[in-house]
């Protein structure tokens, strides 16, 4: 498969999507997004890979939504076409974990789009916003509710009501990334913390991430309660099987991914 707008590579069980629309500081048209959604799908589907990461370049995760092309567009276009639930939220849907490595801007869609990944790691030149309020609208991929949720209320609407960003440092201390590395370590990171995750059994980090996922879609009690039945679940697995009783026998143990 060719993509115009992204770079795709396979690095041993890591799946790689590179944002390339350099020109434009990787803005996210239709076309990027219905290119990313084909890899994402693209990559669950292959057994081999057993995580994916999603990045851009030194300058730009992604600016945000390319508003050349939503300049004109009216409340019918939008609504009639279904604009961002359409094609833009392929990384939500992913059973797979998904990591975020961004340097440079991430700011409205891009930032929102780092937000629907699992974890971010980001260089120590990231730049996380959501500005759309310079340009009379606002978030739509998740800005207000997934920005909040990272950071809290006082923060997000801070970020949302007069546009400023956060750098590297502060989006560590606020809690929307889980790490902070020096640009030219920023993809060796994700690919080594992919690969890590990969190295795993692919049924136990399902599991674990739909465990933290509900976490934020119910209450403590509900979602411990859903926490426990999973454990529970992970009981009929022949990697838990595996991986328990390699432990005992101090051996490396050999997943199944079943």
């Amino acid at each position: 498969m060719e993509f115009d707008n992204i770079q795709i590579e396979v690095q041993g069980a890591v799946g790689l999507i590179r944002l390339h629309r350099p020109e434009v500081y990787n803005a996210l048209n239709g076309a990027l997004m219905r290119e990313l959604g084909a890899a994402l799908r693209l990559f669950e589907r292959e057994t081999d890979i057993r995580c994916m990461v999603i990045t851009g370049s030194d300058k730009a995760f992604a600016a945000g939504a390319d508003i050349s092309e939503l300049q004109f567009k009216t409340f019918s276009d939008v609504y009639l076409e279904n604009f961002v639930t359409a094609s833009w939220e392929e990384v939500t849907r992913c059973r797979k974990p998904v990591i975020a490595a961004v340097a440079g801007l991430a700011l409205g869609g891009g930032c929102e789009l780092a937000m629907m990944c699992d974890f971010i790691i980001a260089a120590d030149n990231a730049r996380f916003g959501q500005p759309e309020v310079k340009v009379g609208t606002m978030p739509g991929a998740g800005g207000t509710q997934r920005l909040t949720r990272a950071i809290g209320k006082a923060k997000a609407m801070d970020m949302c009501l007069t546009g400023r960003t956060l750098d590297a440092q502060e989006a560590l201390s606020y809690g929307l990334v889980s790490r902070v590395v020096p640009l030219d370590r920023l993809l060796d990171e994700a690919l080594t913390a992919a690969a890590q995750i990969a190295s795993y059994s692919g049924m136990a980090v399902r599991l674990n991430k739909e465990a933290v996922d509900r976490a934020f879609e119910t209450t403590l009690a509900e979602g411990v309660e859903f926490e426990r039945r999973l454990m529970h679940a992970s009981f009929g697995s022949e990697d838990q099987k595996e991986g328990m009783q390699a432990f005992v026998q101090k051996r490396k143990p050999l997943w199944r991914h079943r």
